[in-house]
């Protein structure tokens, strides 16, 4: 097995995006502060 290394990718962070999207719709009486805090900071990865 090798270490190598993986560059994250737009795919990979829209891939990420859309779980917690949907962890936190299918979950809205949970307490996702951090989730939350995660799309916010991916959005404006992606659209900058």
């Amino acid at each position: 097995m090798t270490d190598a290394k993986h560059e994250t990718t737009e795919e990979d962070r829209r891939k990420e995006l859309k779980v917690l999207l949907d962890k936190v719709a299918a979950h809205p009486e949970h307490d996702l502060t951090a989730e939350r805090e995660r799309i916010a900071v991916l959005k404006q990865v992606l659209t900058a």
